[in-house]
């Protein structure tokens, strides 16, 4: 049961999970695996008949799924599966050759990088490093001095006769840290807390609560676990004890892997060799997106916004309209709300002259007020109720028409909704913000036979992959920019993390939300800059734009205005300059974004990403790497003053200042409100552009490599057409420079205590380019 604090009203929702059931005093209920014998070997694993303490048997299997992957299954029926692969499949293993030895006792499988090592009788399992190195072992389970049970190992439980759930325990020990799990906005390190795999409208980002979870988790011992469910799975992570993560899953099996490390990268491109690689958005969606806002728009004033945007040279690449665009009470038909938008297509084709895109907002619900409603909800295309009857749900709270939910099981409901977009695109609509998809409620029942249950989490993949499905075939790329996800749900670039309130607090959740995503396999991020709810006061809507234009996406979205021009003129100044440096970064960031597109390691990188370990990098989560060589740390109250902490490795520049500053260092600094506290990693050969009103999408042109240090180094930078590897080698006062690839690199700049006299740009000598501050003074 989640906690709810006394004389509050805590939140519900129509589509709360179910709860597990609460055993009485003295009861047990769990029918744990005792021993096991092998029935069977195989070129990748091994079938055990497991005897259970109930005196039962199942089926337990074995096997390696992939380098460094060790796959295990407990059913009754070896080819059970999760009952939410009814809708779709969320992991896709592979099978992997493995080294298997039996013995009278013990059974060894050799994955690589990762060793299975199994005890027949009593029954154990853990998991080792070729060389023997420990790095994840079953919990037996514990009882108390009293004979309760304290934990739950391996094995399933019952209650009221009903078979429950199945578990699983690991040993946590006493220093060991755990990440990810999906979005979560609570404390990066999730050790003491318990994560529920359920997609809630979170209303905003400061609970527990998650649009985005992913059964997936990180620890600093190198290594992560993936359970393959879309059921309501539950990880304590030493919550009910400190030695122990339990796992429990309520579907019709345990399955679940284990990845080796050691590092975090490796771990996260094994998970997405299993679930999916990131899709890469195009090159204009990583410019700067911005909103009509949560109010009623029309055409005009759409022409209106652009126009002045461009006249004052406001960084855009696209237009965002979000629910007005179609008539109020009817959202969400698709169709263009006549009276405000009398020429869409016009409309559309002006906004395309002056290089904006457009995205418009929409769910996958229909109030009853739509003109649609009635023969799609005859046609069979909703959710329904037990009865039959088309499941008409309160998922707006409230505050808007009850509404239905359309069925994506359902073929005819899909080709449905397809026709409802394809128009749109067909206009000149680039893409769409894919909003909501957390409301299918518990009791609901689905075309395939699914549950609410059964089809609630992965329901936002369902509509993600039709919206991105229909986007690619008509637009060409297969972007949405999505609220709620899960499991596999990387293939769905961007997210963003929800209605999330305009405060200080609101912002740091927000970041904590960024980087557990991250860690949680999905690299591109964004989220309402300058907060959803409210309206964020003149310097919390500065700091969080600076925080925006150096995330991964940005959009500028709320329930009033965030329109830089509706600020104050050296509020507008200050926020529009960080959307510039954002542009000048963009041959930098779109390298970043394709790297992790290749890898799936987050562009907004928490520290344990390259530093792992360092183990104040797995605790420090209001700060983050952008890429590689810039390190970013957002201010998160009015003071301006905040504590960075520098990780070990590697020398920081202050870019403001060019102050050298060495690793595994917390330093205390306030910084004016025309600049945020960044950090370039010394030896970085940093790629800039100058700024420009958007993105372009052939390669960059004019580049300026900017060496901070003019020491040794070498990169890679990618582009449209190729990657071109840089290396720069220091020769006493000469820095020579050489470029092996397509980037068109024009010149160069050092940043440095020493700078070299002379640069060779590929063996030519060039001139020293002063570099221009990325904060420059009023």
């Amino acid at each position: 049961m989640p906690y709810r604090p006394p004389l509050v009203p805590y939140e519900t929702f129509v589509a709360d999970p179910p709860d597990l059931p609460v055993r009485g005093p003295g009861e047990d209920g769990a029918a744990i695996v005792g021993r096991a014998e092998v029935v069977a070997t195989d070129p990748h694993g091994v079938t055990f008949k497991a005897a259970l303490s109930d005196g039962g048997t199942m089926v337990l299997r074995v096997d390696a799924a992939g380098h460094g992957v060790i796959r295990v299954r407990l059913a009754d029926d070896p080819q059970a599966r999760s009952r939410s692969a009814r809708a779709l499949p969320l992991v896709h293993p592979r099978p992997h050759p493995a080294a298997i030895t039996v013995d009278d006792t013990h059974v060894h499988l050799d994955a690589g990088t990762l060793v299975a090592e199994i005890r027949l009788d009593p029954w154990h399992l853990r998991f080792l490093t070729p060389d023997g190195h420990l790095l994840l072992d079953q919990d037996a389970g514990t009882r108390d001095i009293s004979g309760r049970r304290r934990t739950l190992p391996f094995g399933r439980s019952t209650a009221d006769g009903a078979h429950v759930a199945w578990h699983e325990s690991f040993v946590a020990f006493g220093d060991e840290r755990f990440v990810g799990f999906g979005e979560k906005f609570t404390p990066l390190d999730k050790r003491g807390q318990r994560a529920l795999m359920w997609n809630f409208d979170a209303f905003g980002g400061e609970s527990d609560r998650s649009h985005k979870n992913v059964p997936f988790y990180l620890s600093d011992r190198g290594y992560g676990v993936l359970v393959d469910s879309g059921m309501p799975v539950q990880f304590d992570v030493c919550q009910s004890t400190h030695s122990s993560v339990q796992i429990v899953v309520p579907d019709d099996l345990i399955d679940y892997y284990v990845l080796a490390g050691p590092t975090p990268t490796e771990v996260l491109d094994r998970f997405d060799e299993l679930t999916s690689r990131p899709y890469l958005p195009p090159k204009w969606a990583f410019g700067a997106w911005i909103s009509s806002g949560f109010f009623p728009d029309s055409q005009q004033r759409v022409l209106d916004r652009a126009r002045r945007i461009r006249e004052r040279d406001i960084p855009c690449d696209v237009l965002h309209l979000d629910c007005y665009w179609q008539v109020a009470g009817r959202w969400s038909d698709l169709r263009w709300d006549d009276e405000a938008f009398p020429d869409p297509a016009g409309m559309l084709s002006a906004l395309a002259e002056q290089g904006f895109r457009v995205c418009l907002w929409m769910n996958p619900y229909l109030m009853t007020d739509s003109p649609l409603y009635a023969d799609a909800a005859e046609a069979g295309y909703f959710l329904r109720r037990a009865d039959g009857s088309a499941y008409v749900a309160d998922v707006w709270h409230g505050s808007h028409p009850a509404s239905a939910i359309v069925d994506f099981t359902n073929p005819d409901a899909v080709a449905w909704f397809r026709g409802l977009l394809r128009p749109l695109l067909a206009q000149g609509v680039a893409v769409f913000k894919t909003d909501f998809a957390e409301g299918v409620p518990a009791d609901a029942v689905a075309h395939n036979g699914m549950t609410g249950v059964e089809l609630h989490n992965v329901y936002a993949l369902l509509f993600n992959d039709v919206v991105a499905d229909v986007t690619g075939e008509v637009a060409g790329h297969r972007t949405v920019w999505a609220r709620s996800s899960y499991l596999g749900g990387q293939r769905h670039s961007a997210q963003w993390s929800g209605d999330v309130n305009a405060t200080w607090p609101g912002l740091s959740s927000t970041m904590r939300g960024g980087l557990s995503h991250g860690l949680s396999g999905v690299p591109f991020w964004s989220h309402d800059t300058g907060g959803f709810h409210g309206t964020p006061d003149p310097e919390l809507y500065v700091r969080w734009t600076q925080f925006g234009a150096l995330s991964p996406l940005v959009r500028l979205h709320g329930t009033t205005s965030r329109l830089p021009w509706d600020f104050p003129a050296d509020t507008e100044r200050d926020a529009v300059a960080a959307l510039r440096l954002r542009y000048r970064l963009m041959p930098y960031l779109w390298s970043a974004a394709v790297e992790a597109a290749r890898t799936g390691a987050p562009m907004m990188r928490a520290l344990l990403v390259d530093t792992p370990d360092d183990p104040t990098a797995w605790t420090t989560d209001l700060q983050y790497r952008l890429g590689v060589d810039l390190l970013v740390a957002p201010v998160t109250d009015p003071s301006g003053r905040r504590v960075v902490y520098l990780p070990t490795g590697d020398d920081w520049v202050d870019a403001a200042t060019g102050e050298r500053h060495r690793g595994g260092r917390h330093l205390r600094v306030a910084v004016p409100l025309d600049r945020l506290p960044l950090y370039v990693r010394h030896g970085a050969l940093v790629p800039l552009v100058a700024p420009a009103g958007t993105v372009a999408d052939g390669p960059f042109a004019d580049v300026t490599l900017v060496s901070w240090g003019g020491v040794d180094a070498r990169t890679v930078l990618h582009d449209v057409d190729g990657d071109t590897t840089v290396e720069a080698v220091r020769d006493g006062d000469t820095l020579r420079v050489r470029t092996d690839g397509p980037l068109r690199v024009r010149r160069l700049s050092v940043v440095g205590e020493d700078p070299p006299r002379r640069l060779l740009l590929n063996g030519e000598q060039v001139t020293v380019t002063p570099f221009e501050e990325w904060f420059p003074r009023h």
